[in-house]
Protein backbone atom coordinates (compact mmCIF):
# COMPACT_ATOMS: atom_id res chain seq x y z
CA UNK A 1 0.00 0.00 0.00
CA UNK A 2 1.23 3.06 -1.01
CA UNK A 3 1.72 5.89 1.75
CA UNK A 4 -1.37 8.12 0.10
CA UNK A 5 -3.23 4.90 0.94
CA UNK A 6 -2.01 4.50 4.09
CA UNK A 7 -2.57 8.36 4.78
CA UNK A 8 -6.11 8.21 4.06
CA UNK A 9 -7.02 4.81 5.71
CA UNK A 10 -5.53 6.82 8.81
CA UNK A 11 -7.78 9.40 8.21
CA UNK A 12 -10.48 7.17 7.89
CA UNK A 13 -9.85 5.51 10.79
CA UNK A 14 -10.17 8.52 13.24
CA UNK A 15 -13.43 9.56 11.23
CA UNK A 16 -15.29 6.27 11.99
CA UNK A 17 -13.83 6.39 15.51
CA UNK A 18 -16.26 9.41 15.78
CA UNK A 19 -18.68 8.38 14.12
CA UNK A 20 -18.50 5.19 15.80
CA UNK A 21 -19.44 6.71 19.25
CA UNK A 22 -22.85 7.96 18.06
CA UNK A 23 -26.37 6.90 17.74
CA UNK A 24 -29.57 8.04 17.57
CA UNK A 25 -30.21 9.46 20.56
CA UNK A 26 -26.95 11.74 20.90
CA UNK A 27 -27.96 14.88 22.24
CA UNK A 28 -26.80 17.04 19.46
CA UNK A 29 -24.23 19.55 22.05
CA UNK A 30 -22.03 16.44 21.73
CA UNK A 31 -22.41 15.60 18.34
CA UNK A 32 -20.72 19.21 17.17
CA UNK A 33 -18.09 18.80 20.42
CA UNK A 34 -16.63 16.02 18.66
CA UNK A 35 -17.46 17.34 15.17
CA UNK A 36 -14.94 19.96 16.62
CA UNK A 37 -12.51 18.40 18.00
CA UNK A 38 -12.05 15.92 15.23
CA UNK A 39 -11.35 18.74 12.82
CA UNK A 40 -9.44 20.88 15.17
CA UNK A 41 -6.12 22.11 14.61
CA UNK A 42 -4.19 25.63 15.00
CA UNK A 43 -0.60 24.60 13.54
CA UNK A 44 -0.69 28.09 11.19
CA UNK A 45 0.47 31.50 12.07
CA UNK A 46 -3.19 34.04 11.26
CA UNK A 47 -4.81 36.54 12.78
CA UNK A 48 -8.86 36.32 13.76
CA UNK A 49 -10.89 38.59 14.24
CA UNK A 50 -14.53 38.08 15.49
CA UNK A 51 -18.30 40.42 14.37
CA UNK A 52 -21.69 40.58 13.40
CA UNK A 53 -22.54 40.71 9.86
CA UNK A 54 -26.22 42.05 9.46
CA UNK A 55 -26.67 39.94 13.14
CA UNK A 56 -24.96 36.85 11.67
CA UNK A 57 -21.80 35.98 13.48
CA UNK A 58 -18.31 35.76 11.12
CA UNK A 59 -14.59 35.19 11.78
CA UNK A 60 -12.14 37.08 9.74
CA UNK A 61 -9.13 34.67 9.12
CA UNK A 62 -6.17 36.61 7.44
CA UNK A 63 -2.63 34.63 6.63
CA UNK A 64 0.68 36.44 7.02
CA UNK A 65 0.72 38.94 3.59
CA UNK A 66 -2.81 38.46 2.40
CA UNK A 67 -4.38 41.34 0.42
CA UNK A 68 -6.75 43.27 2.45
CA UNK A 69 -9.15 43.43 -0.20
CA UNK A 70 -9.94 40.69 -1.76
CA UNK A 71 -12.14 38.16 0.66
CA UNK A 72 -13.53 34.40 0.07
CA UNK A 73 -16.62 34.23 2.17
CA UNK A 74 -16.52 30.39 3.52
CA UNK A 75 -19.39 27.99 4.20
CA UNK A 76 -18.58 24.96 6.10
CA UNK A 77 -20.31 21.78 5.87
CA UNK A 78 -21.67 19.19 8.47
CA UNK A 79 -24.85 18.27 6.94
CA UNK A 80 -26.29 21.58 8.17
CA UNK A 81 -26.46 19.78 11.64
CA UNK A 82 -22.79 20.04 12.91
CA UNK A 83 -19.67 22.04 11.50
CA UNK A 84 -18.39 26.04 13.08
CA UNK A 85 -16.04 27.98 12.59
CA UNK A 86 -13.62 25.91 14.92
CA UNK A 87 -13.89 22.77 12.61
CA UNK A 88 -13.02 24.73 9.64
CA UNK A 89 -10.39 26.80 11.14
CA UNK A 90 -7.37 24.95 9.62
CA UNK A 91 -8.77 24.85 6.21
CA UNK A 92 -10.17 28.15 5.96
CA UNK A 93 -6.17 29.43 7.37
CA UNK A 94 -5.00 26.99 4.69
CA UNK A 95 -7.10 28.92 1.98
CA UNK A 96 -6.32 32.37 3.11
CA UNK A 97 -2.60 31.45 3.08
CA UNK A 98 -3.47 29.69 -0.64
CA UNK A 99 -5.18 32.68 -2.23
CA UNK A 100 -3.23 35.46 -0.58
CA UNK A 101 -7.01 36.94 1.06
CA UNK A 102 -8.71 36.98 3.84
CA UNK A 103 -11.44 34.68 4.60
CA UNK A 104 -14.72 35.67 6.04
CA UNK A 105 -16.12 32.06 7.72
CA UNK A 106 -19.99 32.37 8.35
CA UNK A 107 -21.32 30.51 11.27
CA UNK A 108 -24.86 30.10 9.94
CA UNK A 109 -28.19 29.06 11.88
CA UNK A 110 -28.41 24.95 12.20
CA UNK A 111 -30.23 22.14 12.76
CA UNK A 112 -32.36 21.33 14.66
CA UNK A 113 -33.06 24.86 15.88
CA UNK A 114 -33.06 26.13 12.15
CA UNK A 115 -34.27 24.39 8.94
CA UNK A 116 -34.53 25.95 5.17
CA UNK A 117 -34.39 28.17 4.01
CA UNK A 118 -32.59 30.13 7.25
CA UNK A 119 -29.38 29.32 6.17
CA UNK A 120 -29.33 30.80 2.93
CA UNK A 121 -30.92 34.05 4.15
CA UNK A 122 -27.64 34.36 6.68
CA UNK A 123 -25.47 33.80 4.12
CA UNK A 124 -27.41 36.36 1.92
CA UNK A 125 -27.32 38.89 4.65
CA UNK A 126 -23.60 38.36 5.16
CA UNK A 127 -23.08 39.02 1.32
CA UNK A 128 -25.33 41.97 1.79
CA UNK A 129 -23.09 43.50 4.54
CA UNK A 130 -19.69 43.09 2.53
CA UNK A 131 -21.33 45.13 -0.06
CA UNK A 132 -22.96 47.38 1.70
CA UNK A 133 -18.88 47.78 3.84
CA UNK A 134 -17.40 49.04 0.10
CA UNK A 135 -16.42 45.52 -0.52
CA UNK A 136 -16.53 45.32 -4.52
CA UNK A 137 -18.25 42.00 -5.65
CA UNK A 138 -15.54 41.51 -8.03
CA UNK A 139 -13.50 41.37 -5.41
CA UNK A 140 -15.29 38.73 -3.62
CA UNK A 141 -15.65 34.78 -4.13
CA UNK A 142 -17.65 32.19 -2.45
CA UNK A 143 -16.87 28.65 -0.93
CA UNK A 144 -17.91 25.68 0.60
CA UNK A 145 -18.17 22.23 1.46
CA UNK A 146 -20.55 19.69 1.46
CA UNK A 147 -23.42 21.32 3.04
CA UNK A 148 -21.65 24.28 2.89
CA UNK A 149 -20.78 23.32 -1.12
CA UNK A 150 -24.36 23.49 -1.66
CA UNK A 151 -25.27 26.54 0.27
CA UNK A 152 -22.28 28.35 -1.49
CA UNK A 153 -24.34 27.00 -4.81
CA UNK A 154 -27.72 27.81 -3.53
CA UNK A 155 -26.62 31.42 -2.68
CA UNK A 156 -25.03 32.18 -6.34
CA UNK A 157 -28.79 31.00 -8.15
CA UNK A 158 -30.38 33.50 -5.61
CA UNK A 159 -28.38 36.63 -6.11
CA UNK A 160 -28.93 36.10 -9.64
CA UNK A 161 -32.39 36.02 -8.94
CA UNK A 162 -32.31 39.32 -7.26
CA UNK A 163 -30.38 40.84 -10.26
CA UNK A 164 -27.22 41.24 -7.53
CA UNK A 165 -23.97 41.22 -8.78
CA UNK A 166 -22.21 38.21 -8.02
CA UNK A 167 -18.91 37.18 -7.00
CA UNK A 168 -15.87 36.77 -9.06
CA UNK A 169 -15.55 33.33 -8.90
CA UNK A 170 -16.57 29.97 -6.58
CA UNK A 171 -15.09 26.76 -5.20
CA UNK A 172 -17.07 23.86 -4.61
CA UNK A 173 -15.48 21.33 -2.23
CA UNK A 174 -17.51 18.00 -2.09
CA UNK A 175 -20.29 19.86 -2.81
CA UNK A 176 -24.33 18.71 -1.57
CA UNK A 177 -25.97 20.19 -4.47
CA UNK A 178 -28.87 17.59 -4.74
CA UNK A 179 -30.92 16.59 -1.77
CA UNK A 180 -32.84 14.29 -3.55
CA UNK A 181 -29.43 11.74 -3.88
CA UNK A 182 -30.62 11.01 -7.03
CA UNK A 183 -27.56 10.34 -8.43
CA UNK A 184 -26.00 6.92 -9.23
CA UNK A 185 -22.91 7.06 -7.35
CA UNK A 186 -24.91 7.09 -4.51
CA UNK A 187 -25.09 3.20 -5.33
CA UNK A 188 -21.72 2.92 -7.99
CA UNK A 189 -19.76 4.13 -4.73
CA UNK A 190 -21.59 2.67 -1.82
CA UNK A 191 -18.85 0.12 -1.22
CA UNK A 192 -15.85 2.53 -1.62
CA UNK A 193 -17.22 5.36 0.31
CA UNK A 194 -16.61 4.48 3.96
CA UNK A 195 -17.93 7.37 5.55
CA UNK A 196 -21.21 8.77 3.61
CA UNK A 197 -24.68 6.51 2.46
CA UNK A 198 -27.28 8.01 0.88
CA UNK A 199 -29.75 6.94 3.88
CA UNK A 200 -27.84 9.15 6.17
CA UNK A 201 -27.88 11.65 3.26
CA UNK A 202 -31.48 11.44 2.48
CA UNK A 203 -32.68 11.83 6.63
CA UNK A 204 -30.76 14.84 6.68
CA UNK A 205 -32.14 16.24 3.90
CA UNK A 206 -35.69 15.81 5.33
CA UNK A 207 -34.39 17.33 8.11
CA UNK A 208 -33.21 20.88 6.63
CA UNK A 209 -36.04 20.83 4.24
CA UNK A 210 -39.12 20.10 6.67
CA UNK A 211 -42.25 18.37 6.39
CA UNK A 212 -43.18 19.99 3.44
CA UNK A 213 -39.79 21.04 1.27
CA UNK A 214 -38.93 19.95 -1.29
CA UNK A 215 -36.19 18.38 -2.58
CA UNK A 216 -35.69 19.81 -5.88
CA UNK A 217 -35.87 23.33 -4.99
CA UNK A 218 -33.00 24.86 -6.54
CA UNK A 219 -31.99 27.28 -3.27
CA UNK A 220 -31.68 23.82 -1.52
CA UNK A 221 -30.78 21.70 -4.37
CA UNK A 222 -28.82 23.94 -7.06
CA UNK A 223 -28.44 20.84 -8.88
CA UNK A 224 -31.95 21.49 -10.16
CA UNK A 225 -31.73 24.75 -10.70
CA UNK A 226 -31.00 27.26 -13.58
CA UNK A 227 -27.68 27.75 -13.58
CA UNK A 228 -27.14 30.35 -16.52
CA UNK A 229 -25.33 33.37 -15.56
CA UNK A 230 -23.28 31.63 -12.81
CA UNK A 231 -19.48 33.10 -12.34
CA UNK A 232 -16.16 31.18 -12.79
CA UNK A 233 -16.66 27.16 -10.61
CA UNK A 234 -13.94 25.46 -9.39
CA UNK A 235 -15.52 21.63 -8.16
CA UNK A 236 -13.47 19.35 -6.27
CA UNK A 237 -14.38 16.31 -5.02
CA UNK A 238 -13.06 12.32 -4.22
CA UNK A 239 -13.10 9.91 -6.32
CA UNK A 240 -14.33 7.49 -3.64
CA UNK A 241 -17.49 9.82 -2.90
CA UNK A 242 -21.74 8.62 -3.19
CA UNK A 243 -21.84 11.96 -3.49
CA UNK A 244 -19.37 11.93 -6.81
CA UNK A 245 -22.59 12.93 -8.64
CA UNK A 246 -23.24 15.73 -7.15
CA UNK A 247 -20.77 17.27 -8.63
CA UNK A 248 -20.10 15.57 -11.28
CA UNK A 249 -23.53 16.50 -13.12
CA UNK A 250 -23.54 20.20 -11.60
CA UNK A 251 -20.36 20.87 -13.59
CA UNK A 252 -22.24 19.06 -16.19
CA UNK A 253 -24.98 21.51 -16.42
CA UNK A 254 -23.30 24.59 -15.73
CA UNK A 255 -21.17 23.92 -18.15
CA UNK A 256 -24.08 23.27 -21.04
CA UNK A 257 -25.52 26.77 -19.32
CA UNK A 258 -22.37 28.29 -20.58
CA UNK A 259 -20.48 28.70 -17.30
CA UNK A 260 -16.93 28.35 -17.10
CA UNK A 261 -16.03 24.88 -14.82
CA UNK A 262 -13.19 23.48 -14.05
CA UNK A 263 -13.96 19.86 -12.28
CA UNK A 264 -11.31 18.29 -9.99
CA UNK A 265 -11.79 14.88 -9.28
CA UNK A 266 -9.02 13.39 -7.08
CA UNK A 267 -8.21 9.55 -6.94
CA UNK A 268 -8.42 7.61 -3.93
CA UNK A 269 -9.61 10.68 -1.57
CA UNK A 270 -12.65 10.76 0.23
CA UNK A 271 -15.28 13.48 1.43
CA UNK A 272 -13.93 16.99 1.84
CA UNK A 273 -10.46 15.42 2.27
CA UNK A 274 -9.29 19.16 2.06
CA UNK A 275 -10.03 19.16 5.84
CA UNK A 276 -6.75 16.68 6.55
CA UNK A 277 -4.03 19.06 4.49
CA UNK A 278 -1.70 17.67 7.93
CA UNK A 279 -1.74 14.19 6.80
CA UNK A 280 -2.74 14.31 3.19
CA UNK A 281 -0.15 15.52 0.20
CA UNK A 282 -3.26 15.10 -2.14
CA UNK A 283 -5.15 17.72 -0.07
CA UNK A 284 -2.62 20.09 0.08
CA UNK A 285 -1.96 20.02 -3.69
CA UNK A 286 -6.03 20.65 -3.62
CA UNK A 287 -6.18 23.30 -1.59
CA UNK A 288 -2.97 25.14 -3.78
CA UNK A 289 -5.20 24.38 -6.89
CA UNK A 290 -7.52 26.38 -5.20
CA UNK A 291 -5.54 29.21 -4.41
CA UNK A 292 -4.24 29.34 -8.12
CA UNK A 293 -7.81 29.51 -9.43
CA UNK A 294 -9.06 32.22 -7.15
CA UNK A 295 -5.79 34.47 -7.97
CA UNK A 296 -6.73 33.86 -11.72
CA UNK A 297 -10.33 35.20 -11.65
CA UNK A 298 -9.29 38.03 -8.91
CA UNK A 299 -6.58 39.22 -11.25
CA UNK A 300 -7.68 38.06 -14.77
CA UNK A 301 -4.51 38.69 -17.03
Amino acid sequence: MSGQNEAVERVITRIQTVYGRWHRHTPIETLRRDWDDLFWADELTCETQDASANGVPVRWIKAPGAAEQQVLIYLHGGGFKMGSLISHHDLMVRLSEAAGCRVLGVDYRLLPEHGFPEPLLDVLAVYDWLVAQGFEPNQLAIAGDSAGGGLAAATLLALRDKGRPLPAAAVLLSAWTDLSASGESYQTRAEADPIHQRPMIVALAAQYLGKDGDPLNPLASPLHGELTGLPPLLLQVGDRETGLDDSILFAAKARAAGVAVELQVWPLMIHVFQQFAAELVDARAAIACIGTFLRQHWNPT
